[in-house]
């Protein structure tokens, strides 16, 4: 182990396994439900109405959405069910294996962005954001080596933990 790993205090562990994760959780498990409801509903009510790039936009962001919350969904189930003793942890990595956390990108730039109706750009910013801070968790809990390797080395090391926490639980 590394100097710099004997002075870094993980949290992520008892991060994963407290009310914070509890929280977490059902702000993802929501945040699925909500977006359910929406695209079932108002949404789909709202995308027959869109212009032709921005249907033909809806229709891609709106499979990128379900697919980034399945995803998220997947790894706050896997997570939950090391918590509550369930499955051990390398079950939990077998099928961890399976979840994509990484996909980030979304064009808001994209002809027709502006037009698609805004409560489903928040839903899309919203499970960006919820994505950003599982896939931070992710890196501490199942990655410490990773998590730590994007502090510059004139950072602080508390500092960098504390924007770690900050970002994980979406604090400011």
């Amino acid at each position: 182990m590394s100097e710099r790993g004997l002075n870094t205090v993980s949290f992520a562990g008892h991060a994963a396994s407290s009310a914070q994760f509890k929280s977490l959780y059902a702000e993802g498990m929501g945040l699925v439900e909500e977006t359910a409801s929406y695209l079932d509903g108002p949404g789909r009510l709202a995308s027959k109405t869109l212009p032709r790039m921005a249907s033909v936009l809806y229709a891609a962001e709106s499979m990128r959405l379900t697919t980034r919350l399945m995803q998220m969904a997947s790894w706050l189930l896997l997570q939950r069910a090391v918590n509550n003793g369930e499955m051990s942890r390398d079950q939990v990595l077998s099928e961890k294996s399976k979840v994509r956390l990484d996909s980030f990108n979304v064009d808001r730039s994209a002809p027709g962005w502006n037009d698609l109706p805004e409560t489903f750009r928040d839903l899309i910013e919203r499970s960006l954001r919820l994505q950003n801070r599982v896939a931070i968790l992710d890196r501490e809990i199942y990655r410490p080596q990773e998590a730590t390797s994007f502090v510059p080395d004139n950072q602080n090391g508390v500092k960098a933990q504390i924007k770690l926490l900050q970002t994980a639980f979406g604090t400011n």
